[in-house]
């Protein structure tokens, strides 16, 4: 199907492998796209990088960030879209370091097509060193993603979300409400999935996923990084992390279906009861994670009080 695509990039200091990205990109086998990039007010070549890449004929936009991190730069270009692309373009999100595979927007154009309503395609990724050497599939997800898993974890990988139309002119209106938010592709698997919208995870991967020094977050299918992040729920960073969710989330909540209002109203309220109390009312709601060590851990924050 004919579909353009918007695909938002933020920049930062990624001159040295920004190239890779954008021959990926220019490569693509849908070849209608144009591309908004936002530079953070990086100190080394990519702006010029970005302007040599649009000068060879591509469709790129390169507008100034706010200087406050990549999640912000992320919510600043929804929140720009609607100013230089067309109403009906679908929007995928894009890390500067990746190299996306040949089939990065038609295969997930084809997966979302016929749906009615929101929608967001996401994928598995081939993890790989900052040479793009050692490929390993990123972390598998067993079950069915919905806003009952969102509301507690992340399984969308930014750097492979395709939204329709319908999803993208979605985060373009909620954008403006949500205030701070925990991290950009969270913040949209979240509002996606409460407001109905389908969510089709590929167990295909479309893209090499770089790991190197300057990561912001990482790949989660590694010991070491499971490890971290439990270490993060012990200490309270998850708690922290809900309220933020919760506050963003609220101010969209009349976009929400009736009962993922009421999920989250609940889950809400779950989280300032005292212990026995707060177990019940834990145990009662519908929230998951993808896997057995994962579940357990969400079961230890609410014992701690840390949800």
């Amino acid at each position: 199907m004919s579909a353009p695509v918007a695909i938002l990039m933020a920049v930062y200091n990624g001159g040295a492998l920004l190239r890779d990205q954008l021959s990926s990109i220019a490569a693509q086998d849908h070849a209608d796209w144009r591309l908004l990039a936002s530079d953070d007010g990086s100190s080394d070549n990519s702006r010029a990088v970005l302007e040599a890449f649009a000068a060879e004929g591509h469709d790129v936009t390169v507008l100034d960030g706010s200087g406050q991190g990549g999640c912000a730069n992320f919510m600043s270009l929804v929140a720009r879209m609607g100013d230089h692309a067309a109403p009906e373009s679908w929007l995928a999100f894009s890390d500067q370091d990746d190299v996306w595979l040949p089939d990065r927007l038609s295969r997930g154009i084809a997966a979302l097509d016929g749906i009615e309503g929101p929608a967001l395609y996401c994928s598995r990724t081939w993890v790989t060193d900052a040479d793009l050497r050692g490929r390993r599939l990123s972390a598998a997800r067993p079950r069915a993603p919905s806003f009952a898993n969102a509301l507690v974890q992340n399984v969308v990988a930014g750097n492979t979300i395709l939204l329709n139309a319908e999803a993208a002119r979605l985060a373009q209106a909620a954008v403006h409400e949500a205030g701070r938010v925990v991290v950009h592709d969270w913040w949209i698997y979240q509002l996606i999935t409460g407001a109905g919208g389908r969510v089709v995870h590929d167990d295909a991967p479309t893209l090499l996923y770089r790991q190197h020094g300057a990561n912001q977050i990482g790949a989660n299918d590694a010991w070491r990084a499971r490890a971290r992040r439990i270490r993060q729920l012990l200490r309270g960073d998850f708690a922290q992390w809900n309220a933020v969710n919760i506050a963003a989330l609220r101010a969209s909540a009349h976009r929400f279906t009736p009962e993922n209002r009421t999920l989250l109203e609940d889950f809400a309220a779950m989280r300032g009861l005292p212990f026995a109390r707060r177990l019940a009312a834990f145990a009662r709601l519908p929230v998951y994670r993808q896997s057995v060590p994962a579940q357990a851990a969400l079961w230890l924050a609410a014992l701690l009080g840390r949800l």
